[in-house]
């Protein structure tokens, strides 16, 4: 399973430098776990810069993942994880997410980079 974070997504949709290293994993919906912190994410930048129509049409497209919602238990798992790592509430969930489901977190985020499950790609 994978899990592609929301810096992965952007770079997907605007379609920028490393836009390729997460393509044949966001087409893979089979096998793709999307967290509800990255819809979150992605629809609000995406609604800043670009309007809600665009933003809409993205969250058309990580819908066909299989959307990984908060409950308490992940919410739990997750302050665990930032005390442990040092991480924001939004990493922490995400590291969470990809926990329960065995992903790998694949993602252009710094926070992340060394992180085991991780697979990381500087921004360019």
């Amino acid at each position: 399973m994978n899990l592609v974070d929301s810096s992965g997504w952007l770079e997907y949709f605007t379609s920028g430098f490393n836009a390729k290293k997460f393509s044949p994993l966001l087409n893979d919906a089979g096998s793709l776990i999307v967290s509800t912190i990255s819809i979150y994410e992605v629809f609000k930048v995406i609604l800043r810069e670009r309007g809600e129509n665009p933003a809409l049409q993205a969250i058309v497209a990580m819908r066909k993942g299989m959307v990984a919602d908060v409950t308490s238990e992940l919410a739990i798992a997750a302050s665990k994880l930032s005390l442990q790592y040092g991480l924001a509430m939004a990493d922490s969930l995400i590291l969470a997410t990809a926990q329960q489901y065995e992903a790998t977190i694949w993602t252009q985020d710094a926070d992340f980079d060394g992180l085991p499950g991780v697979k990381y790609f500087p921004k360019a």
